[in-house]
C-alpha cells in the first residue's frame, strides 16, 4: 500500500479515535474534529497533497466548532443540570419572619417550604408580606414585595 493508501487510514483512525471521545463523553467535544477528519479522509481520495488534506482537517474542524458547536450546546443544553431553583423565580410567596438586611433576618414560605430570606428593594419586610422572588443567592431568596391588587395570589 503506497503513501496514498497510508493517509487514508491515518484519517480513518483519526475519525474512530474522534468518535470514540464524542461517544464516550457525549459533551460535543470531539464531533468536529471527527466530520473534519471524515472530510479530510474525502479529500484523499483525490490527487491532493497530505498538506492539503491536514489543512482541510483543520480548517473544516475549526469552522464548524466556531459556527455551529455554540447552536448545537443550546440546542441541545448540554452541560446544564436543570434544577428546581429555576422554577421558583418570579412565584410568590409570604414572609412568615420580618425580613430585615441588616440584621440578617427573614423567613419566607414558598410551595409549603420555608426559605431564607431577604429583601431585593427595601431594607425590611414585614410578616405576612406577599414577595415575589426576584433572584436565589446561594440558599436564600432574593424577594420583593408584590404590588398588585390580590395580595393571596401564588
Amino acid at each position: 500500500m503506497g503513501e496514498i493508501g497510508s493517509i487514508q487510514i491515518v484519517w480513518v483512525i483519526v475519525l474512530v479515535i474522534c468518535l470514540g471521545i464524542e461517544i464516550a463523553t457525549l459533551g460535543l467535544a470531539t464531533i468536529w474534529f471527527a466530520i473534519g477528519a471524515f472530510i479530510a479522509f474525502l479529500v484523499s481520495l483525490t490527487p491532493a497533497s497530505p498538506a492539503i488534506q491536514i489543512a482541510t482537517f483543520f480548517a473544516t474542524s475549526l469552522l464548524l466548532l466556531y459556527f455551529t458547536r455554540p447552536i448545537a450546546v443550546k440546542f441541545l443544553k448540554l452541560g446544564r443540570v436543570k434544577t428546581n431553583y429555576e422554577e421558583i423565580i418570579g412565584k410568590y410567596g409570604v414572609v412568615t419572619e420580618d425580613i430585615d438586611n441588616l440584621k440578617p433576618a427573614g423567613q419566607v414560605q414558598l410551595n409549603g417550604q420555608f426559605w431564607t430570606a431577604r429583601s431585593a428593594e427595601t431594607q425590611t419586610l414585614t410578616k405576612d408580606t406577599v414577595v415575589e422572588v426576584v433572584a436565589i443567592q446561594g440558599v436564600k431568596l432574593i424577594v420583593k414585595e408584590k404590588r398588585e391588587a390580590n395580595k393571596w395570589e401564588k
